[in-house]
């Protein structure tokens, strides 16, 4: 029984998805078959299969498909279809009634393919998809009927991993034999060429020790082909594995019949042996370079904690992570992993979420904050109650969508997908009239050589392999440095982007307001001001009220009492201080209590130009003061809107702000262009105008009201220090919540597009120039088989080499 590894996800409005991990492709061919297949199936509306993660991504209508329906074509097309097998302990029953009851209730889970519960040995086999479903969830489903169900022994719970391991090695072994037994046809090749000129010691094997030698390497070593093939073309396909069965077995038996009838010197044998041991050898050295290709799912995974201190009924118990439940209360001590997404309620730490975001700053936290699972306590020791456990958790959603990611097509792949499925029957076809042709014009020797030649040499897996490697290692490095991405159409689309427009407030700036100026007049300090103001602000509500409260607390500032707290919409507040009158506000507030604000015009309009929102406070009928507010730009937005520029990047701001406000922010972080005073629901029209100009616009925004603009844009970029609804809309989130991620998004798609684009060139470029070539006999079978072996690890080798992309800092 082969396991499963998927994922499931609900779509509201083309129905519900599965991802597959499917079994037995061996090329593009193979995905581009199963993915046609599937698309048959009634009530499926896209079928996505991607060689490279042997992965199937299904959307179907649940009202007239299922899963077990999906799974079933696969199988008829060939192919397998991991799944996981459990058994269960069914306590409680008492005669079959109970045991069909607890079958029904486990068939009605979501992603239970089989189950079956045997009364006389009180035990359930269940065979499932994880990920669709999960053991708690199968239990859960037992105890809903009125029964209680444990595991049956230890589950693995790395099951696919180590199937893979499993296969990895029996194809070793293969190798291994293979590689011992063509090594006396090696030398016999190395002999006859020799004697050839006349030098060297002779070797010679008789015909019938080369059949001995040759037919388990053929039958043994390269027997998967020869099941592959038969499932292929039972399945109505032909792939990779056709074309080297076809090639090993023509010179097999061939040679076979010249040696049972013993009419002709001429035996192929070797080239069989060793084009089989060659291809094989390619096979395990690709499985090899794709597991490396994978290495940041396998990175992510290993960031998670094992167990957890949960404290229940005031003692700590250390329990594995599994079994952390949402309101659970966990002790972490110093160094320690959080182990799952939770509240602080006790205690003072600084939390390395760079797991998470990329920032290597620890992040300072206290009671009432939020911390993340995997994330790692590097000073204080404190209590938190866990909010999301399991596939809740921001870590599972970030490998949940990563694997998504790696999963899906780049539109680029499109064109070799195409010729993926063509590409097999043209090559049998190709070898066919070299063999007509070759054999008259010099029989049937070379003709067979060079038949051999052309099945042997072609390669669709180099083409089938060169745009998801890439998609895998691309997305994979943005997760590592806080870059989700989530899917490959928009790692592609990045690299073409020549707008981007970014929101203001919380984007461009840090959106909170911070006090930046204090102008005192008459008898008042600056400090005594800001403690008037930061007492009559502590009864507000907004946000300019509570960034004056703010200054003055981390200037050590102790509040005093106040009366009579009004607020006056559109004006500011009036407030009673040690029975003084205190007005905090506009110049509409002043004039209208016929207050002298002659002296501060000057000075307001000069803030007011900075990007500043100014206040004046009056103290008993008399201008005391001015206050300044400001949303403070962050730290790296001059430097990456510079960046962007300098890569040819148009950048344009836009806010609902005032132009005057607006303007001021934008000469302070270098952007040319501002669109102000625009409404939260005019944003995505905007956009539309901008994409109506021919150009290829990014959207950046943090907020609700950004989330129409992100989903109008070609790229939606959510900052991800926002809102969960913009990271939703959006096709792109930054993690760290720094402009510089647009700068690197940019940068990373760019060099992705470019390898992949490397890879479909050698990938095209190898078929192109060897069929010919060996079509006219200039190419042994064996050098043909040894080029076609590492045509495709060239590929993902080559891809590799983007895993060292780094930020730019």
């Amino acid at each position: 029984m082969a396991e499963q590894s998927i994922a499931k996800t609900q779509n509201d409005a083309a129905g519900e998805n599965v991802t597959l991990s499917i079994t037995g492709m061996t090329c593009a061919a193979c995905a581009t078959r199963i993915e046609k297949n599937i698309a048959k199936v009634p009530g499926v509306q896209k079928a996505s299969v991607n060689l490279a993660t042997e992965k199937a991504s299904v959307t179907y209508d649940s009202k007239t498909a299922n899963v077990n329906d999906v799974i079933e074509k696969i199988k008829k097309t060939g192919y397998g279809v991991q799944e996981e097998k459990v058994q269960l302990d069914i306590i409680g029953m008492t005669c079959a009634a109970c045991a069909t009851r607890v079958e029904k209730g486990l068939k009605k889970v979501e992603g239970i393919t089989s189950a079956t519960v045997n009364l006389a040995t009180e035990k359930a086999i269940i065979e499932f998809i994880p990920g669709n479903t999960n053991i708690e969830q199968i239990i859960a489903a037992v105890k809903k009927v009125g029964y209680d169900a444990k595991v049956v022994g230890e589950r693995d719970e790395d099951y696919e991993r180590n199937a893979r391991e499993k296969e990895y090695k029996k194809q070793i072994r293969k190798f291994t034999v293979g590689a011992i037994l063509s090594v006396f046809f090696l030398v016999q090749m190395i002999s006859d060429f020799a004697m050839e000129y006349g030098n060297g010691m002779f070797f010679h094997m008789s015909p019938w020790v080369q059949f001995l030698l040759a037919t388990p390497v053929q039958f043994y070593v390269g027997g998967h082909y020869y099941r592959d093939a038969y499932n292929a073309v039972r399945g109505g396909s032909a792939n990779m594995a056709v074309l080297v069965v076809l090639g090993t077995s023509a010179a097999y038996f061939y040679s076979l019949i010249v040696t049972i009838l013993g009419t002709g010197q001429f035996l192929y044998y070797e080239a069989a042996a060793i084009v089989m041991t060659l291809i094989v050898l390619g096979k395990l050295l690709e499985t090899r370079a794709k597991g490396q290709t994978s290495e940041a799912i396998k990175t992510l995974m290993g960031l998670q904690a094992k167990t957890a201190r949960v404290i229940r009924d005031e003692e700590e118990l250390d329990i594995p992570l599994e079994e952390v439940q949402t309101g659970d209360l966990i002790f972490v001590r110093v160094g320690e992993k959080v182990p799952v997404d939770g509240e602080i309620i006790e205690g003072n730490t600084t939390v390395d979420e760079s797991m998470l975001t990329g920032e290597s700053m620890p992040v300072t936290k206290g009671i009432g904050d939020t911390v993340i699972g995997a994330t790692v306590n590097k000073h204080g020791s404190f209590t938190f109650k866990a909010t999301k456990v399991g596939k809740d958790t921001a870590l599972a959603q970030i490998i949940k969508l990563v694997e998504e990611a790696q999963g899906s097509k780049a539109p680029i792949q499109k064109l070799a997908d195409k010729i993926s499925g063509i590409f097999v029957p043209i090559v049998i076809l190709i070898a066919l009239a070299t063999f007509a042709i070759t054999y008259f014009i010099a029989g049937f020797t070379p003709a067979l050589v060079s038949t051999i030649a052309v099945l042997v040499i072609a390669c669709p897996c180099a083409l089938g392999l060169a745009t998801p490697t890439a998609v895998m290692v691309g997305t994979g490095k943005g997760a590592e440095n806080g870059l989700l991405i989530k899917g490959a159409e928009h790692l592609q689309t990045s690299q073409s982007v020549t707008t981007v427009v970014l929101d203001k407030t919380g984007t461009i700036t840090k959106g909170e307001p911070d006090v930046t100026d204090i102008i005192a007049f008459g008898k008042y300090k600056e400090d005594e001001l800001l403690q008037i103001a930061a007492s009559a602000e502590k009864g507000s509500e907004h946000p300019l009220g509570e960034a004056i409260v703010n200054g003055a607390k981390e200037s050590g500032i102790q509040l005093q009492e106040t009366q009579n707290f009004t607020a006056i919409p559109g004006h500011g507040i009036q407030v009673s201080i040690k029975d003084q009158k205190v007005l905090i506000g506009n110049k509409k507030l002043m004039i209208k209590n016929n207050i002298e604000i002659g002296t501060a015009l000057s000075r307001m309009e000069q803030l007011e130009g900075e990007g500043k929102t100014a206040m004046l406070i009056a103290v008993d009928d008399s201008l005391a003061g001015i206050i300044a507010v400001a949303d403070t730009v962050k730290e790296t937005s001059a430097k990456a809107i510079k960046h962007l520029k300098n890569m040819g990047i148009e950048v344009i701001m836009i806010t609902g702000d005032n132009k005057l406000t607006a303007e001021a922010i934008a000469k302070q972080v270098g952007v040319d262009r501002v669109l102000a005073e625009v409404l939260p629901e005019d944003k995505s029209a905007e956009v539309e105008k901008l994409k109506q100009e021919g150009k290829i616009v990014a959207m950046v925004g943090d907020g609700i009201n950004d989330a129409p603009a992100l989903a109008a844009a070609h790229v939606g970029i959510a900052i991800g220090t926002g809102t969960d609804v913009a990271m939703e809309a959006a096709d792109i989130t930054l993690m760290r919540g720094d402009l510089m991620g647009i700068v690197d998004t940019i940068s990373l798609s760019k060099t992705t597009m470019r390898k992949i684009k490397q890879n479909l060139f050698w990938a095209f470029a190898y078929n192109v120039v060897l069929i010919p070539v060996a079509a006219i006999g200039l190419l042994n079978p064996i050098l043909a088989g040894g080029a076609m072996a590492f045509s495709s690890v060239s590929v993902v080798g080559n891809t590799l080499f983007l895993r060292k992309w780094k930020p730019v800092r």
